[in-house]
C-alpha cells in the first residue's frame, strides 16, 4: 500500500498543486469505471487514441475520489472545490515518473523479465519457486505495458524479499521508459518470436529494443541458443560489465541442456552444471513448457539454491492459469471461476470483475487461504477482510484451517469450513439464486469440486467465448474511427451466439455509446441484467410500444404506421420527447422511409412533440463486395439528401450513421456522427481478417473409440463407408447443437490433436462421428475443436457456402457458453 502525501507527489512530478497538501494517497488507478473508490486513490487522468480520461473525473468525484492528475487544467478546482489536483504536461508520463520514483523507494531486488513469449508463466513459476522461503511481491498476470508496468511497481507491497516485474513493448523507444520503473537487478529475456514484430523492421531491432530493459542491471539470464540474444548480450556485457548466466542444449553456455527423456505426464531434464549432472523431473512434457523451466532453473542454481532444493521445487510446478472463466451457474447465477491461483494482487482484479456482473443484485465470493504470501497470517486477512468490503461483497464464504482462524475480521453474512469436503456436505442449491459468485482459492483446495456443483450445464460441449479477443476487435474498430465518432455495437441474436448480458456487460465496461437489438425480448432481458446503456430496437412489434416505454427502449421507426402507432401510444403515457431512430431505405428495401416518403416524413414530424429524432440512419448492401461499390456511393447520397431534408424540417441535427463493420473497414470518410459494430466485434472480417482475434471457439470432446472393419459403416442411412482398417471417434455434438448436418460424409472437419479429422457418416441430433485412424494417441476424454483459429468459422461458412453469421448464430443454446479473461 501507498503512503505519500499530495504535496509530495507533486513534487515528484513536478506539477503544481491545487488542494490538499496533506491527503495521504495509498492507491493509484487510472480506470474511470472504478466500482468502489474513496478519497485515498489518486486518479491519473490519461489521454489515449479514443479516450481522454478527464471527461470521467465527475464521474470518480460522485463515486468518492477527491485526488487527481491532469493535464487539461479547465477550472476544475472551482467545480469540485473540495478535491486537489495536480496539473502536469503528461499523464502518462507522470505516471511512470511517479513509478520510477517509488521503485527507487524499494529496499529489495528485483527480477525483470521480457521476451517475446513466456514473461508470464516464468513470473509465476519463480513466485511459486522463490517462495518456499522468502517473501515475493510480483506483478498481477500481465500487467507488462507502458500503463501496467508503472501499476504493477505502485501497486507491489513495500516489504517484501525480492520483486519480480515483467516487461512488454510493441513499439521501438517503449523500453526506455519501462527500464527505470523495473531497474532490475536480475534480468530474464525468455526469448525471440515473431510476436508484436509489425512495428519493427526484423527480429535483431526488436531484441535490441528489448535488450535496453537490461542496461543496468547486475545479470541477465538467457538462452543461448537464440543467436540475436546472446549477441546483444554479449554487446551489453563489454559496454555495461554485466554478468552473463546462460544455458543452452549445446555447449558453451554456464548450464548445458543435454538431454530431455519424456513420458505423458512429465519430461527429466539433464542439465550439466560446472561437469556435473543435475536431474529435474518438471510436470510438464511441452517445449514451451521446457523452455520456461529451464529459464527457472537457471535463476534458482544463480540465487545459491541446491541441487536437491530445486529438484525438489520444480518437481511441484503447478500449471498457470493464464485466463479466468465466467459461466452460467444453478438458480440464475454466474460463476466466475478463477481457482487456480490466489493472492492478493489477482484477488483485487477479480474482485473488479464481479463487481461488473451487474445482472445480479448480489455478489458472493468462495475464497480459501492465501498460500505463500510472504505475509503474517493476521496481517493478510486482516488485508483481504478489508478488500472484501470495499469491493462491495455481499457475503464471503472461507475454506481453509487459516482463514477460519481469522473469521474475527470479515464482517456480517459470512460462513466458514475447514476444507471442501466440509463444504460439499453443508451445500444446498437453493441457497444460491440470482447471484455473482467469484470462486477464488489456490490450486491445492481443489475448487473445480465446488465449481462442479455450482455449474448450470454438464453438457460438455461448449462454446469458448475469449473476452480479451473481444475487446481487442472493438478497440481495432475505435482505431478506425475520427474523433467524436460514437459507436452502436449489435448483440442481437444472442450477441452473434456470444451470449446476452454477458457481452453487453462488456461493452458497457467499456463505454461504447449504442447497443442495438432486433426484438424487443432481447431489449428486456438486458435491462434486467443491469444495462443502463441506450439500447437501439430494430425489429419492434406494434404490440410492444408499452413495454418498450417502460424499459426505455429506443425504437426504429420505419414507417408512417409505425411512427404513428408510437406517438399515439407516448400520447396515451403522456410521454414527450421520446428518443426514436428513422431508418432510410436506400437500396436494401427491407425496413425503411423510401426517398419519396421524405417531404410527407418531414411534414408530420413538424407536428409531432411526443418523439425526439435521435439519430437517422440506413443500411448498406454490400460494403464487403467492392463489384458493388457504385452502388454503395449511391446508397450514401440518398441518404444524405434525404437526412439534410428531415434535420431542415426538424431544425436541428440528428446522428447520422450508416456503416456497418466493413464499411468502417472500406469507407471511413463516410462515418458521419455515429458507426454500427456487427460481425466485426466477433472477429469476422471480408477486408482485413489478419487485424481480427478469434473469439468464438466451438469445443467437445471424444466420448467414445471405436476400431472398424473395412467395408462397415458409420451412422444413419449407412452413408459412411469404412474402406480400411480404422479408428472412429463418436463426439457429442449434433445438428441440434448447430453442428450443420450438411457438414456430414467427409464435408466438414474437426481438429484433434492438432490435426484435422474428417467427420464420417451423417451428422445425428445429438453426436457425430470423425475418423482419426491418421492421427496417433487419440484416447478418449481428447479435446475436439469444431472450430475455433483452425477451422475457422470463415472456412466452415465456405464449405457450406453460407456467411459466418449464419454459422454463429445457429450454436444452440444448449450449448454452454464460458467466457474467458485474461
Amino acid at each position: 500500500m501507498l503512503n505519500y502525501k499530495l504535496d509530495v507527489i507533486s513534487k515528484i512530478l513536478n506539477g503544481k498543486l491545487n488542494g490538499d497538501a496533506d491527503l495521504v494517497i495509498n492507491s493509484v488507478t487510472i480506470d474511470s469505471r472504478l466500482a468502489n473508490a474513496s478519497k485515498n486513490h489518486l486518479f491519473f487522468a490519461l489521454i489515449g487514441e479514443r479516450h481522454n480520461g478527464h471527461q470521467f473525473i465527475g464521474d470518480l468525484y460522485s463515486k468518492g475520489i477527491r485526488a487527481f492528475v491532469i493535464s487539461h487544467a479547465k477550472n476544475q478546482h472551482q467545480q469540485y472545490p473540495d478535491a486537489s489536483f495536480i496539473a502536469v504536461d503528461n499523464t502518462l508520463k507522470a505516471l511512470q515518473q511517479f513509478a520510477a520514483y517509488h521503485r527507487s523507494q524499494l529496499n529489495y531486488p528485483i527480477i525483470g523479465v521480457t521476451g517475446s513469449n513466456g514473461k508470464t508463466i516464468v513470473k509465476e513459476w519463480l513466485a511459486q519457486l522463490l517462495s518456499f522461503d522468502r517473501k515475493v511481491v510480483r506483478s498481477p498476470k500481465s500487467y507488462n505495458s507502458q500503463v501496467g508496468v508503472a501499476l504493477s511497481v505502485l501497486g507491489i507491497d513495500t516489504n517484501a524479499d525480492i520483486g519480480i516485474l515483467e516487461a512488454g513493448i510493441s513499439r521501438p523507444n517503449e523500453m526506455a521508459n519501462l527500464e527505470p520503473i523495473v531497474k532490475p537487478q536480475i534480468g530474464i529475456f525468455t526469448n525471440l518470436g515473431a510476436a508484436h514484430q509489425e512495428n519493427f523492421d526484423d527480429l535483431y531491432s526488436k531484441a535490441k529494443e528489448k535488450m535496453h530493459l537490461f542496461k543496468n542491471c547486475d545479470t541477465l539470464i538467457y538462452s543461448a541458443d537464440y543467436p540475436q540474444i546472446d549477441e546483444l548480450a554479449h554487446e551489453l556485457k563489454n559496454k555495461h560489465a554485466i554478468k552473463l548466466f546462460t544455458w543452452s542444449k549445446n555447449k558453451g553456455a554456464t548450464l548445458q541442456l543435454q538431454k530431455v527423456d519424456k513420458d505423458s505426464t512429465s519430461a527429466t531434464l539433464h542439465v550439466l552444471y560446472k561437469g556435473k549432472e543435475i536431474r529435474i523431473t518438471i510436470p510438464f512434457t511441452d517445449n514451451a513448457s521446457i523452455e520456461n523451466a529451464m529459464h527457472c532453473i537457471t535463476t534458482l542454481i544463480h540465487l545459491g539454491h541446491t541441487n536437491e532444493q530445486i529438484t525438489s521445487l520444480v518437481a511441484r510446478l503447478q500449471p498457470v492459469a493464464m485466463r479466468l472463466e465466467i459461466k452460467e451457474a444453478i438458480n440464475g447465477c454466474t460463476l466466475i471461476n478463477d481457482s487456480y491461483n490466489s493472492d492478493l494482487g489477482s484477488l483485487s482484479i477479480a474482485l473488479d470483475l464481479l463487481a461488473q456482473q451487474r445482472q445480479h443484485k448480489k455478489r458472493m465470493l468462495i475464497i480459501s487461504d492465501i498460500l505463500q504470501s510472504g505475509l503474517e497470517p493476521g496481517i493478510l486477512y486482516s488485508k483481504v477482510a478489508t478488500m472484501i468490503d470495499e469491493k462491495g461483497v455481499d457475503k464471503t464464504i472461507g475454506i481453509g484451517n487459516e482463514i477460519i482462524k481469522y473469521s474475527q475480521y470479515f464482517k456480517n453474512n459470512t460462513e466458514f469450513y475447514l476444507n471442501n469436503q466440509e463444504f460439499l456436505h453443508a451445500f444446498t442449491r437453493q441457497e444460491y439464486k440470482d447471484t455473482a459468485i467469484l470462486l477464488k482459492g489456490s490450486r491445492t483446495f481443489q475448487f473445480e469440486r465446488i465449481s462442479a456443483v455450482l455449474e448450470h450445464k454438464l453438457h460438455r460441449t461448449l462454446l469458448e467465448i475469449d473476452l480479451n479477443a473481444l475487446v481487442h476487435n472493438l478497440n481495432y474498430f475505435r482505431g478506425l474511427l475520427k474523433p467524436n465518432v460514437k459507436i452502436m455495437v449489435m448483440v442481437k441474436a444472442f450477441s452473434y451466439g456470444s451470449g446476452s448480458h454477458e457481452i453487453a456487460n462488456l461493452l458497457q465496461f467499456h463505454r461504447v455509446d449504442y447497443l442495438g437489438v432486433a426484438f424487443i425480448d432481447e431489449g428486456i432481458a438486458l435491462r434486467e441484467a443491469g444495462i443502463t446503456l441506450p439500447i437501439v430496437v430494430l425489429n419492434p412489434e406494434f404490440g410492444s410500444y408499452d413495454l418498450m416505454i417502460e424499459y426505455n427502449l429506443e425504437p426504429e421507426i420505419f414507417s408512417f404506421s409505425s411512427l404513428n402507432n408510437f406517438t399515439n401510444v407516448l400520447s396515451k403515457h403522456g410521454v414527450t420527447n421520446y428518443p426514436i431512430h428513422l431508418k432510410i431505405d436506400t437500396g436494401m428495401h427491407r425496413l425503411g422511409f423510401t426517398p419519396n416518403d421524405t417531404p410527407k416524413l418531414c411534414s408530420q414530424l413538424d407536428s409531432l412533440t411526443s418523439i425526439r429524432v435521435e439519430s437517422i440512419f440506413s443500411h448498406l448492401v454490400a460494403t464487403d463486395d467492392s463489384q458493388h461499390d457504385k452502388f454503395t456511393l449511391e446508397q450514401v447520397n440518398r441518404f444524405e439528401t434525404a437526412s439534410l431534408q428531415i434535420a431542415k424540417a426538424l431544425g436541428y441535427k440528428p446522428m447520422l450513421h450508416i456503416l456497418n463493420s466493413a464499411g468502417i473497414e472500406r469507407f471511413s470518410q463516410y462515418q458521419f456522427d455515429a458507426v454500427r459494430l456487427g460481425i466485426g466485434l466477433y472477429g469476422i472480417s471480408s477486408v482485413h481478417q489478419k487485424y481480427l482475434e478469434n473469439v468464438s471457439t466451438l469445443k467437445t470432446f471424444v466420448a467414445q473409440l471405436h476400431e472398424i472393419d473395412a467395408g462397415e459403416t458409420v451412422g444413419y442411412n449407412r452413408m459412411g463407408i469404412v474402406k480400411q482398417p480404422s479408428i472412429i471417434a463418436t463426439i457429442p455434438i449434433g445438428y441440434a447443437d448447430g453442428l450443420n448436418r450438411r457438414l456430414s460424409n467427409g464435408k466438414g472437419n474437426v481438429m484433434v490433436k492438432g490435426k484435422l479429422a474428417p467427420i464420417i457418416g451423417n451428422i445425428s441430433m445429438d453426436t457425430c462421428m470423425i475418423d482419426v485412424t491418421s492421427i496417433p494417441l487419440v484416447n478418449e476424454g481428447d479435446e475436439v475443436i469444431i472450430f475455433g483459429n483452425k477451422p475457422s468459422v470463415i472456412e466452415i461458412a465456405k464449405t457450406l457456402e453460407t456467411i459466418p453469421y449464419e454459422v454463429l448464430t445457429s450454436i444452440s443454446r444448449r450449448v454452454k457458453r464460458i467466457y474467458i479473461q485474461e
